[in-house]
């Protein structure tokens, strides 16, 4: 088993707040831009932002929310979700953060199991969604606005006097002398961030402050940014992937944030590209992939462009264009592309390589905040996941970790508190000494470099990032008519569900007139009612029998892949 020599403890003594980076951004870039909504209304520069966090908090002591109670935000991106978010977390209170695309009964089981008092919706939710069913809510808040959606008559009153007691708190306006952001409470939770929508269990990664402030830390010293550069924000920020690399760590120190409040086409993507011209992308690889596969493959895949393409002189010219073309494709602008959530495709990966494009493979998960590893691009080993953060350390349970894989497991300041009161889940993911599981298989070189090479969680990545459990809509399956067992796979990033049918005396009976083809068409329409966009199924394909089990009787997944 490999442990790292270096003490993670040294780090917490050396991490810098990242309220502290905010504090002194706000004060130094005052009259600049911070962030805006994307071809939208809102912009802030960083005296609005000060103004509007102070206004937040005011609002928040007059309807009587205290430090330490959950604040749930659901909406698409935009820069009032970034301002909520940046408002709570300096008030001291717990962002509970839940994608948008969940079900309504998802919303309302997440924020019944988050306790949280308040609730801020964008558009798309506040249409889907019945107050009435969230009773322990005191108020639900239309976030493009800040408007009252829902709420009883006292909270109602209260709310109706924040602007007078604003104005009495600050009589001349909020100035950069005002600002005093807690940084005195590094254990105390931050973030509780559900990647599932569940209404079975759900897990809430609780994450810290220390665990925020590693990984801000960490973007600031080894992803710099100067005055101007531009990020556009188009994971979802209620991912941590989203949340920390596109906002939190670029807003404290000083970039342009712009939130992409729409959905990510590849239209939609080329035109913001254009416009903002960001100095850095985090995407998964689903994007990467349809841009290589589409723009560049079949420009080099002749058998004439092939030998080229490895021929002295001739392959550093064509190697050029291709990737002055690539660049402008993401803006002109680009320093750092940075990849993460899956596998990237052997072809793309060998593309970018050669034509020494500035992009890396890093690695992560919620439950650390997210990023475990990172290389810079132009010492990224080819296939890797990049090497260890300085605030965290990894180890690879095999007798050989350099030779043999094992489980990938992880210690240090960026590493969760646990799961929101799922006290048998936080113990499962951690070993009896204190280092969590992560579940995926892989081995260290001698540089430190990580290779993954398998998973042994099952969840797939969605096409902008979204985590999606099979499990959960296997049992939805199950429960289906004439279907005794099923599994979820993705097959050219389309979710595709293989049943084994009950072909026995009662699932004829059953099935009545229907053909077994029309009865699982019917099934995956009605499962499907029941899914967001992102994890909806695209096919069922009926198998003849029985999925192989292991002793435990768990299915064989890796034979159905």
């Amino acid at each position: 088993m490999y442990f790292c020599t270096r003490f993670w403890f040294n780090c917490i003594m050396a991490t810098k707040h990242y309220l502290s980076y905010l504090e002194e951004t706000i004060a130094k870039r005052w009259d600049s831009l911070a962030m805006a909504d994307y071809d939208g209304e809102n912009r802030y520069t960083y005296a609005d932002l000060a103004a509007q966090i102070a206004k937040l908090h005011v609002t928040w002591q007059q309807v009587g929310i205290k430090e330490g109670d959950k604040i749930a935000l659901c909406g698409r991106n935009c820069a009032n979700w970034g301002l909520l978010f940046l408002a709570a977390a300096s008030y001291k209170a717990v962002v509970v953060s839940i994608l948008p695309d969940f079900t309504a009964d998802g919303i309302y089981s997440l924020v019944d199991h988050s306790d949280a008092l308040l609730l801020y919706v964008g558009p798309n939710v506040k249409k889907k969604i019945d107050p009435s069913q969230m009773k322990s809510l005191r108020a639900i808040i239309f976030m493009d606005d800040m408007s009252i959606v829902a709420s009883d008559d006292k909270f109602r009153k209260a709310y109706e006097g924040v602007d007078k007691a604003f104005l009495k708190a600050y009589p001349d306006g909020v100035k950069a002398s005002d600002l005093h952001f807690p940084t005195d409470n590094y254990d105390d939770i931050a973030v509780i961030n559900y990647t599932s929508g569940s209404t079975g269990n759900p897990k809430g990664v609780m994450l810290t402050h220390l665990n925020l402030s590693g990984n801000v830390e960490f973007g600031q010293s080894r992803i710099p940014h100067g005055k101007g550069d531009k990020v556009l924000s188009m994971l979802p920020i209620a991912h941590m992937f989203g949340l920390m690399f596109e906002f939190l760590y670029q807003v404290c120190d000083g970039a342009e944030v712009y939130f992409l409040t729409q959905a990510p086409t590849p239209t939609v993507l080329m035109k913001a590209f254009a416009q903002v011209k960001p100095f850095m992308i985090l995407t998964v690889p689903l994007v990467i992939e349809k841009i290589i596969k589409k723009g560049v493959l079949p420009k080099i895949s002749s058998p004439a462009m092939r030998i080229m393409w490895r021929t002295p002189f001739l392959k550093n010219v064509i190697r050029r264009k291709v990737k002055e073309g690539l660049d402008k494709t993401f803006g002109g602008q680009l320093r750092f592309l940075i990849i993460g959530g899956a596998a990237l495709n052997g072809e793309v990966e060998q593309v970018l390589h050669d034509i020494k494009f500035p992009y890396c493979v890093g690695y992560g998960m919620t439950e650390c905040g997210p990023l475990i590893s990172y290389e810079d691009w132009y010492r990224y080993a080819f296939h890797s996941c990049g090497k260890e953060l300085p605030q965290c350390h990894v180890r690879i349970d095999s007798e050989d970790p350099t030779g043999k894989d094992g489980e990938i497991q992880v210690k240090g300041i960026n590493v969760m508190k646990g799961y929101y009161k799922n006290d048998e889940a936080t113990k499962a993911a951690f070993t009896p000494d204190g280092w969590m599981r992560t579940g995926d298989l892989g081995v260290l070189d001698k540089e430190g470099n990580i290779y993954i090479h398998g998973r042994s969680k099952n969840m797939i990545l969605g096409p902008s990032g979204q985590n999606i459990y099979p499990e959960e809509l296997e049992d939805k399956l199950n429960s289906m008519p004439c279907v005794i067992e099923s599994i979820v796979v993705d097959r050219d990033h389309k979710l595709v569900a293989l049943v084994f049918p009950d072909t026995t005396a009662d699932g004829k009976k059953a099935l009545g007139n229907k053909t077994l083809t029309q009865q699982m068409e019917e099934n995956r329409a009605a499962v499907n009612k029941e899914l967001p966009q992102y994890s909806q199924i695209s096919a069922i394909e009926l198998v003849a029998s029985e999925f192989e089990k292991t002793p435990k009787r768990s299915i064989k997944r890796y034979l159905y892949q």
